[in-house]
């Protein structure tokens, strides 16, 4: 198992890495999560009503394209944000040193965030780290029912930070405040291959195209393939979704929080040519991701 290591943002300037190679990983082999909050599932009976469950080998629905929109779009605006699981997905109004871009992230525990590693480092389209993360929990359009908070401290990997490698796309937002025990946070799983094969997904997040980041989109549908480090998936997305969470229900999502098994980042463009599929893709959640969000969350609980 690869060994993570934390990288946060310079106090100061940026520390530019190598760029050395990394290893192939071993394939993940046992089931490891992390429980989400009892706060996750209030207003899951309402919300649930959208979400899916379970496997299917057939597709949802025929789709056909060569966009990160598969065929036909068939994402949903999610209008009641203030429910579970909608609002502990949040907007990200990201800026740089190269510009003003969006993004979306999910609350992990109480004062962190996950979202994909480009959201607050990205040497070649931001400039290298973000300057600030102005976060807005179940945003809707102008109506923002848990208000917004501006965030400065943030952390990846060095996996990331080194070579910007998709396997290694992800990285914390620490929060000053626990806004999760108001809200909620998400199970956090690593799953077996089998588990995850033909495993039906949601994923939800803010993406630019519909409402310039402001409006919370959602589709689903099933992994179609499954690699060491990476997960793949005909669900709708769309730029500006990156880093919401990828998430199945367990238990028909009346017993346990929504698991999430992967953090969206890339659209068809990011699919590896051994993967002969119109899919899109997240860094799946793997032990040693895991234990690295766990240090994060055990990080943040412990600065105040």
């Amino acid at each position: 198992m690869v060994q993570l290591k934390s990288v946060p943002k310079p106090a100061a300037t940026e520390v530019a890495g190598s760029q050395r190679p990394r290893p192939e990983p071993d394939p993940v082999h046992s089931r490891m999560v992390l429980a989400g909050s009892p706060k996750a599932l209030t207003g899951m009976g309402v919300s649930g009503g959208r979400l899916v469950a379970g496997k299917q080998q057939r597709p949802l629905s025929e789709n056909r394209g060569l966009e990160t929109v598969i065929g036909v779009d068939e994402r949903t605006q999610i209008l009641e944000t203030d429910k579970a699981p909608w609002r502990m997905v949040c907007a990200l109004d990201i800026e740089a040193p190269w510009g003003g871009f969006v993004g979306s992230a999910w609350f992990a525990g109480p004062r962190t965030l996950i979202t994909a590693g480009h959201c607050v480092f990205d040497r070649s389209q931001m400039g290298g780290w973000a300057t600030k993360i102005t976060v807005t929990p179940g945003r809707s359009g102008g109506t923002t029912p848990f208000g917004s908070f501006v965030v400065t401290r943030f952390s990846t990997v060095d996996q990331w930070t080194d070579s910007q490698n998709p396997d290694y796309d992800i990285s914390a937002i620490h929060l000053d405040e626990a806004y999760g025990d108001e809200l909620g946070w998400f199970a956090i799983g690593a799953l077996t291959d089998t588990e995850l094969q033909d495993q039906l997904v949601n994923v939800s997040g803010y993406p630019f195209e519909r409402g310039g980041g402001t409006q919370q989109w959602w589709a689903r549908n099933r992994i179609r393939a499954v690699e060491p480090r990476r997960i793949f998936y005909d669900v709708d997305t769309s730029g500006g979704q990156s880093g919401g969470p990828t998430y199945m229900i367990e238990a028909n999502g009346t017993s346990a929080a929504p698991l999430v098994v992967g953090i969206h980042a890339y659209g068809t463009g990011g699919t590896p040519n051994s993967i002969p599929l119109l899919v899109n893709s997240a860094p799946r959640i793997t032990p040693e991701v895991v234990e690295q969000i766990g240090r994060w969350i055990e990080q943040d609980s412990g600065s105040h």
